[in-house]
Order: structure tokens, then sequence, then C-alpha cells
């Protein structure tokens, strides 16, 4: 026996209430990509709890072991234990990956924000700047600003949020100008609103749903960027373990050690497919 009413279908319905009837879909590679965010989290938060062996201090005796019982994924050329390198290496990867997206997400979305609330001039001049920003390689600009602040994980975070900025920006100038013509932020002028408060209470609130989500996105293609700034020797200097630098000292041995740079690898695009596809899920909900 059906539940709805006589004479009615689920064709009838709005279509809020014909969506509650559909049954929600598994999704494996999203549950995929959970795990491993959170495991690689719990890694960043509590790294003791995952490896027995030190993240900087070799073992005597033990160096270019290949992957077996007492070491996973092998041992490097001076004998720490990769594992125990890429457990302790995910707080430096995702610390900077998380400042990277943090300075993007405040400074663009302040930009966006006040180029599609204001119009007008405002808009054009910082537009215009935006899309200068975004006519750099992103890779040349990254180095740019970590030549002029120095070397370390804090300096290549802030690099890379830099060179995202640009992308926030134009993200949210768009969502703004969408909120901002909309129905209820007109009846909100019409009933004497200010436009601080109408910025603050209406515009802000309906625009950051895709930025949030875009966030998530620019988190993989952060530790993609500070990885790769760590390989050409502009992050974290050694002996920290950071993933890109893993990468980096483990080249040298590819042809007799091929785990030094394969495991920290394999982790770094894990990491990033993972956070892509949470993007996704995300934009897919805020549609």
């Amino acid at each position: 026996m059906s539940s709805l009413p006589l004479g009615k279908s689920t064709l009838s319905l709005p279509l809020t209430q014909r969506r509650r009837w559909k049954p929600a879909r598994l999704q494996p590679g999203l549950i995929l990509a959970w795990l491993v965010m959170t495991t690689v989290i719990l890694w960043a938060i509590a790294p003791g709890l995952f490896t027995d062996y030190s993240g900087t201090e070799g073992i005597a005796g033990a160096q270019r072991l290949a992957p077996q019982a007492g070491h996973w994924l092998g041992t490097d050329q001076l004998g720490r234990d990769v594992y125990a390198r890429i457990v302790y290496g995910a707080s430096h990867s995702l610390s900077g990956a998380l400042v990277a997206v943090a300075l993007g997400l405040i400074f663009g979305t302040a930009l966006g924000l006040a180029a599609g609330a204001s119009g007008g001039l405002v808009d054009a001049v910082v537009m215009r700047i935006n899309d200068v920003l975004l006519s750099i390689p992103g890779l040349l600009l990254s180095l740019s600003v970590i030549i002029l602040l120095g070397f370390g994980t804090v300096h290549a975070a802030i690099a890379v949020g830099v060179t995202s900025v640009a992308n926030f920006a134009r993200l949210a100038r768009a969502e703004v100008v969408l909120v901002r013509h909309s129905d209820y932020v007109e009846a909100a002028y019409g009933s004497g609103g200010s436009f601080l408060s109408i910025l603050w209470r209406h515009i802000l609130p309906n625009s950051l749903t895709s930025v949030i989500a875009f966030s998530a996105l620019q988190f993989g293609s952060a530790i993609l960027a500070i990885s790769t700034l760590s390989f050409l020797g502009y992050g974290t200097p050694p002996p920290t373990p950071e993933w890109g630098l893993l990468i980096a000292e483990g080249r040298n041995y590819i042809s007799t050690a091929w785990w030094l740079t394969t495991f920290p690898g394999v982790v770094v695009v894990l990491v990033v497919l993972s956070a892509n596809r949470i993007s996704q899920s995300l934009r897919r909900r805020t549609r």
C-alpha cells in the first residue's frame, strides 16, 4: 500500500518532497576519500600512536632496507624508517596546506566580497588586479614570494596562499553578484536594511557555500604545491620529514631503493585525489 493520499502521485508533489523518496546511494569513492583524509589527519595530530620509530633519527646498520616486517615501507639511506617519516611529515604538509588555504580563503573572499557587493569602480579595479595575478604562473609567483620571505614550511605556505587569493576572489565575486540580485536581498533593501547589515546577514552567508567547497579542492592543490617547493629545495630544510622533501631525498637512490620516492609520492597522490573527491561531493550538495 502506498503512503500517499488518494488521487496523488509522486509527480504531483513538489520537487523538494519528491527528492526525499530517493534512497541515498552508497559512494565507495567518497567513503575511501574520507578514510584517507581521516587517517592523514590522525597522523598529523598524534603520530606517536601509529609508529614507534623516530621521524628524524636513524638506526645503525639499517640503511636502505627494503620493505619488510620490521619496516613496512623500508628505510632510507640513513637508516630512518620511511613509514615513520611519512607519518611525522603529515603534520608539516597538512599544516602548511591549512595555512595556505586559510590565507587564500580569508583575503580572496574579502576581495571578492568587496568587488561584488560594491560594483562600479571598486569592482573594476579589484578584478583587473585579480586578472594580473591569474596571468602569472602559480609556481613562478610562489617562487618569487618564497625568495623574498626565505625558506621554511610557513614561508612556503604563505607563498602558496598568495597564489590562491585570485582564485578565491574570482569565485567569491561571482557568488556575491549572484546573491546580490536575488529577491530576498532586494526585499531586505526595501525594508530599510543598511548596506553593511545586508552584506553581513544575507549576502556573505549565502555566498560562502561554493567558496567553502572550493577550499577543499584548494587544500589538495596546496599540498601538491608545497611538496613541489620542498622537492625543489625551497621548502622545509632537512632533516624535517616533509613529504616533498622525502621524494627529493630519495631520487638519487631510485634505481636501488625505489621505495624512498614511491611511497611518499603515493601518499601525496592519494591525499590530493581524496581532497578533490570530497570537494566534488560538497559542490554537488550546494547546487
